[in-house]
């Protein structure tokens, strides 16, 4: 089956992960052929920079179209201007746009405080040169006050001018397919892509999902537990678990997949693989 295909990375520490990641994007690249490779953002410092740099390296090198991450919060709206104005440049059509985490330290939100407002600033600013994604959470921003509130604030981000929406990873269909279908119900119609986190650390992926606010399902918690250290079968059934899942995303008509690669290739080409999915 085919359907459009996206992957994250997060910007490499060093010269020699940068250099691994370059690999990997080349191999996904060439054996998925995915729309673009998006790129987490670093705030401030060094780690910002090294977000340009794998920005700039994989759009160049890839061969595949690259989409940073755009963070608002702590941002003034001239920086986030000259970070447009870099990225035009360098031929990026496509930005994710976040309210993000206030850095460790900082007390001032800066001239931004929802992602929505970063929306409106990017259309005020860029026009229509950049095509924007928004984050979607099927179970919900873990600093919502209710569900509806949160429903109610990424229809805003839509209302501004958003293009399309990739969801925080989950493990439960249902709570997908509930998503869409109250955002149908207050008229959200731009595509919501499901986020797919392989498994292959539980530990890793447990921490992962308690500073998100993503839900491990209790069965699925107490069958990695279980596991302990034999990784290899820890990981033989997460694959099957994510596998199924991508499975019926697509039969259930998911307008495409992004996968939370964590710098690596092989769990998501296994997982495309086994889910009989070819390039687009």
């Amino acid at each position: 089956m085919s359907i459009a295909l996206s992957c994250e990375f997060f910007p490499p520490k060093s010269d020699e992960g940068a250099s691994k990641l370059m690999g990997v994007a080349e191999q996904l690249a060439r054996s998925l052929a995915p729309e673009y490779f998006s790129v987490t953002y670093g705030a401030g410092g060094s780690t910002q920079e090294r977000s340009f740099a794998t920005v700039t390296a994989i759009q160049r090198d890839s061969g595949i179209p690259a989409a940073p991450h755009l963070s608002c919060i702590g941002s003034t709206r001239e920086g986030i201007a000259a970070i447009l104005d870099d990225y035009q440049a360098q031929g990026i059509r496509r930005i994710v746009a976040l309210r993000g985490d206030l850095p460790s330290g900082m007390r001032d939100p800066g001239d931004f405080r929802f992602a929505s407002e970063l929306v409106a600033f990017i259309r005020q600013h860029s026009g229509h040169h950049f095509h924007i994604e928004v984050a979607a959470y099927p179970e919900f921003h873990p600093q919502a006050a209710n569900a509806e509130a949160d429903l109610r604030h990424f229809k805003q981000k839509v209302d501004a001018g958003a293009d399309g929406a990739i969801t925080q990873y989950f493990y439960s269909i249902e709570a997908y397919s509930r998503f869409v279908d109250d955002c149908e119900k207050m008229q959200i119609d731009i595509p919501i892509v499901p986020g797919i986190m392989p498994i292959s650390n539980y530990t890793q992926l447990a921490r992962f999902s308690d500073a998100c606010g993503a839900d491990l399902p209790r069965w699925l918690r107490k069958r990695l537990e279980a596991f302990g250290d034999d990784l290899p079968s820890l990981r033989a059934f997460g694959h099957d678990v994510v596998v199924e899942l991508t499975a019926r995303l697509i039969a259930e008509g998911a307008p495409a997949l992004h996968f939370y690669t964590m710098n690596q290739a092989e769990p998501t080409l296994a997982i495309c693989r086994d889910a009989g999915i070819v390039p687009t």
